[in-house]
């Protein structure tokens, strides 16, 4: 699920996350959280509709809406639900989108109208997912990239798709982390797969994993670089040493 960019992390949890016409999966997943944290009953008006009040008159019974002046209490509340969750919606979208939605009369038909305009149809959907698993399939570690830059792009494509409803179970996912790493990584790999419950096994100890072999990578590296440098050296005083040698040798003749 693609973030905005420069996006800075520590919004205020009393304002809902605001939607400009940009990156709505990024949005979506959050106005869900935000909504399940102020009411989960606002949740059900969006996804089920509005709550209906009604009455059973008449012989046969026929059920009918009820009239303002026959709610009570419990209705108003129910009323105000609907509103809530309305506004929750209006508030956070700005004027491009709000004209989007303007000619709709619930909350269910504003986030089905916006789901629409930015995930497209089912048919696009579909599509949306296609290439997305393709792009899970194909994916590899590029070269020189580090396991936080490889995680990061991985969860983007993971991200998008569960935000189309395709979840991939998490043991495939760790399977899929292990299965793009270089040849380089063969005997790390080899020693997770033994030691570790892959079914288990969440990405983020994975990757915590492979990043502390990573820095103990880099840090022998680093240990050895000074090591090869003194032994060039000393090659080269050698040589120089013997080029003398060689020299004094050919003047003395």
């Amino acid at each position: 699920m693609a973030a905005p960019p420069n996006f800075e992390e520590g919004q205020s949890t009393y304002r809902t996350p605001r939607f400009n016409g940009q990156y709505y999966g990024w949005w979506k997943t959050r106005m869900h959280d935000f909504i399940m944290a102020e009411d989960s009953e606002l949740w059900d008006v969006i996804c089920d509709g509005p709550f209906v009040h009604i009455k059973t008159v008449g012989e046969p019974a026929v059920i009918v809406p009820k009239t303002r002046k026959e709610y009570n209490d419990g209705d108003r509340k129910s009323i105000e639900k609907n509103f809530r969750a309305k506004m929750i919606l209006v508030c956070s979208i700005g004027a491009d989108e709000y004209n989007r939605i303007s000619a709709c009369q619930s909350t269910k038909e504003i986030w089905e109208a916006l789901q629409t305009a930015h995930e497209g149809t089912t048919q696009v959907k579909q599509s949306k997912i296609n290439m997305l698993t393709i792009e899970y399939e194909l994916f590899r570690i590029k070269d020189d990239e580090s396991t936080q830059d490889m995680h990061t792009r991985f969860t983007s494509i993971i991200n998008e798709l569960h935000s189309l409803r395709e979840i991939i179970p998490r043991n495939k996912l760790v399977r899929k982390i292990l299965s793009v790493l270089p040849s380089s990584w063969e005997s790390k790999v080899n020693a997770i797969t033994e030691a570790k419950d892959l079914q288990n096994l969440t990405i983020d100890e994975l990757i915590g994993n492979l990043k502390a072999c990573e820095m103990k990578k880099k840090k022998d590296h680093e240990r050895r670089e000074p090591q090869k440098e003194k032994n060039l050296v000393l090659k080269a005083d050698n040589n120089d040493s013997s080029g003398e040698d060689a020299d004094m040798a050919y003047l003395t003749k």
